[in-house]
């Protein structure tokens, strides 16, 4: 609830400050007094856009504060970690001449954004911009959707259908993915099987080129392998045999002379090397081919490597691996089938629970449509509009054989509110056939039935009474009080059929003071009251009877004991 509204400097307002209670608040006032400039002071609060234009001429700052009571905006705040004291928060807005605008939310500066946020939990400034909204017929599914209370499953749906698209799309980018996959494919097991039937081992071009140079010179190999055998152990002279007679001369020499003997400790080892040496040469040059075909594949082995190696890396270690890469890809590629499967299964599965709750909440929307439609036709009736038929109706009427290229966030339908306003006429969009004065009473009528604000909050009508009057001034007015009986109401009005039924009645007044136009708020109470509703009647010049049939309208608009 609003509980206290100071401005300071919006357009010709110098300084007004305002305290408001529960229940219908009436501002009434002449045309130009400055009453909708309240109502766009109020607004700068719940976030709307501020311009310099709006500053009083010659001021530099102008400034708008609230103090109200909202247990939504206290846990609203409280989660953005904003501090609130006694259930109380305060708004602070300030324009500056130079363009900037802050706001300030229980002391602490905040973000402009903030309080857009936090208005839903505070007030709703209903006038002629949200009958503006009611011709838009995106806004009417939203409001049947309000008045039956399936906000809730709207969203489920909602996040399904998010849920559904997303994985429709991991479905056409695994479809790029496997048409690629299928070019690549065939190139990666080519490559792959090219490498694998070389079967390469690490270091086998080394040892290929070692056997290559020693082909090319067989010949000389095994002649001086021979020679060197034949010196080392075949010849009557040979080392080994002549080494023999070398140690058995020392021996004889070191028992003469023991100096010698140091030179015998190695002799085994000496003759052990020796003979590996002569017994390596004789298999060595038995092993030695000179066969040109064994040359031949030694060229071509080599010939398959290089080849290999100018594809697919510089050493067999890289080519191995390249080998190995490929396969790896290849079961990559394997498993996209898999991924398919399971995103498949998975769409399958979000389908289904996108048409049951879809449907589901399609057959409770078709229900409340007829409740709603029943409910606001008798507000209407109540409106001076008892021979007007109101519908809503479905696009398509029915959501059992909606194609999945139709489905959407909201569901298997759209709606769109129908009107009838005289005896014998179709139904029409409300858009196309609905007069300014009937959207304000259907509007009036929705709000009356549909519960399109919480309970508690702060409502504000600025001039929802615009192109009506009479008696069906006098049925608004009642349920403006209805209203208020479970909101706090304020209302714009210049009809005296309506203010007569205020709880609280304040007059919006301008005066020249000093060579500029001032605009003052004042609350009325006994005859300063009736002198208002009877102006509202008579104009300028308030007679008698204006004032006794103010007086007859005060008195019929207070509540009956």
């Amino acid at each position: 609830m609003l509980k206290l509204l100071k401005i300071k400097n919006i357009a010709i307002i110098p300084s007004v400050e305002i305290e408001f209670r529960s229940g219908l608040t009436l501002l009434t006032g002449e045309t130009g007094a400055g009453k909708s400039i309240l109502v766009d002071a109020l607004g700068l609060l719940l976030g709307d856009r501020a311009s310099s234009d709006s500053i009083r001429t010659g001021e530099e700052l102008a400034v708008v504060e609230a103090c109200l009571e909202s247990p939504e905006a206290v846990a609203f705040l409280e989660g953005r970690g904003i501090a609130t004291e006694d259930g109380e928060v305060l708004l602070r807005r300030e324009v500056h001449a130079a363009g900037k605008s802050r706001a300030i939310v229980n002391g602490a500066l905040v973000p402009v954004g903030l309080l857009k946020d936090l208005a839903p939990h505070i007030a709703a400034i209903h006038g002629q911009h949200e009958q503006r909204d009611l011709l838009d017929p995106e806004n009417h599914l939203v409001l049947l959707d309000r008045h039956a209370g399936l906000d809730l499953q709207r969203d489920a749906v909602a996040e399904t259908f998010a849920a559904l698209r997303h994985t429709q799309a991991a479905i056409r980018r695994l479809e790029d993915d496997a048409r690629e996959s299928e070019r690549l494919r065939d190139s990666l097991d080519f490559q792959a099987a090219e490498i694998e039937g070389a079967h390469l081992t690490p270091g086998e071009e080394d040892q290929l080129k070692r056997d290559k140079a020693l082909h090319g010179s067989a010949a000389r190999v095994l002649a001086l392998a021979s020679e060197a055998y034949r010196l080392l152990y075949d010849d009557e002279s040979a080392v080994l045999s002549q080494l023999g007679q070398a140690y058995r001369k020392l021996e004889d020499l070191a028992t003469l002379d023991p100096r010698v003997a140091p030179f015998l400790e190695g002799r085994g080892e000496v003759t052990a090397r020796v003979e590996d040496a002569a017994l390596f040469l004789r298999d060595y040059r038995e092993r030695i081919e000179c066969s040109p075909a064994r040359l031949d594949e030694i060229e071509s082995r080599l010939a398959l490597i290089e080849r290999l190696k100018r594809k697919y890396g510089s050493s067999e270690e890289e080519i191995l691996a390249f080998a190995a890469s490929c396969r790896a890809r290849l079961e990559a590629i394997g498993s996209l089938e898999e991924e398919r499967r399971r995103l498949e299964a998975e769409k399958a599965n979000l389908c289904k629970r996108y048409l049951d709750d879809a449907r589901e909440l399609s057959r409770k929307r078709h229900l409340a449509a007829v409740d709603l439609a029943s409910r606001v036709e008798a507000e209407m009736a109540s409106l001076a509009m008892e021979k007007a038929r109101f519908r809503v109706g479905f696009t398509p009427d029915d959501p059992q054989g909606v194609s999945e290229g139709d489905w959407s966030e909201k569901g298997l339908e759209t709606v769109e509110f129908l009107l009838a306003a005289n005896p014998g006429e179709e139904l029409r969009p409300l858009t196309r056939v609905a007069s300014g004065g009937e959207l304000s009473r259907i509007l009036l009528a929705l709000k009356s039935v549909a519960h399109l604000d919480a309970a508690g909050k702060t409502l504000v009508f600025d001039e929802v009474d615009a192109g009506i009057g009479g008696g069906v001034a006098e049925v608004l007015g009642r349920k403006l009080k209805s209203l208020a009986r479970h909101h706090q109401v304020f209302c714009v009005t210049h009809l005296p059929q309506i203010a007569c039924l205020a709880d609280h009645h304040h007059a919006v007044r301008k005066r020249v003071e000093q060579g500029r136009t001032v605009t003052e708020v004042r609350a009325l109470e006994g005859s300063e009251r009736i002198e208002e509703v009877a102006r509202m009647l008579g104009g300028e010049t308030i007679t008698e009877t204006a004032r006794k049939h103010a007086r007859e309208l005060v008195q019929q608009g207070q509540p009956r004991a």
